[in-house]
């Protein structure tokens, strides 16, 4: 079968950069292209829509969704977006001016009834990263939401991300958004962590202060 590439797929440039960072191929699932995967997590990621609701043309939506599962608890994902970070950094890709701000995202209305041990959930949450005790929900005046606090360079490229509950506050995450910045240098160099410049809007004026104090 011929694979159309469509609108929001991965470019042949862009899967020449991202194929030698990824695991090798699991035996006995070669039927699928692990580009087709990955296209199919891209669409699901970007439209919102339930897995099952998958397009055929991706495969399975079973085998997708538990491609996300098993690189998101072994850590793959966070170490290719690191990856990508420090191989823009290397060709002078990043613009060390950062912008930091925050978005809320509506919760599904389930969320509402999810339960809140994760050892007791179908399947429990994993990962690299600590699922937080609220697991990033929270009442805010759009009822049930999830706030997430960016920092990004000028040239568009996330450099940290912060999920927190939808009723946090944007100053009180300044600080932890920037320092969760941390791009590797070549060779054994200690990862770069300070922008040159940061922008924020008022929200965050007094933690910026203090940021700006510290370094």
């Amino acid at each position: 079968m011929i694979f159309a590439v469509g609108r929001g797929d991965l470019r042949d440039e862009q899967w020449a950069v991202l194929e030698p960072l990824l695991p090798v191929s699991e035996v006995g699932r070669r039927a699928v292209s692990q580009r087709k995967l990955i296209d199919g997590i891209r669409w699901r990621v970007r439209t919102g829509a339930p897995w099952r609701d998958l397009p055929a043309e991706y495969g399975p939506w079973q085998t997708v969704y538990g491609l996300f599962r098993r690189w998101q608890r072994r850590g793959v994902w966070a170490a290719v977006f690191t990856a990508l970070q420090a191989r823009a950094d290397a060709a002078g890709g990043i613009v060390w001016e950062v912008n930091v701000d925050s978005t809320i995202c509506r919760a599904h209305q389930h969320a509402a009834g999810a339960r809140r041990a994760g050892h007791e959930q179908n399947e429990p949450p994993g990962g690299v990263a600590t699922e937080p005790d609220d697991h990033g929900l929270g009442r805010s005046r759009g009822g049930w939401t999830t706030k997430i606090h960016l920092a990004c360079e000028q040239g568009q490229k996330p450099l940290s991300i912060l999920v927190t509950a939808g009723q946090r506050g944007d100053s009180p995450q300044f600080v932890p958004v920037l320092e969760a910045i941390r791009v590797p240098r070549p060779g054994a160099g200690r990862p770069r962590t300070r922008p040159d410049r940061v922008r924020a809007d008022k929200t965050s004026h007094a933690d910026k202060r203090q940021a700006t104090a510290a370094g």
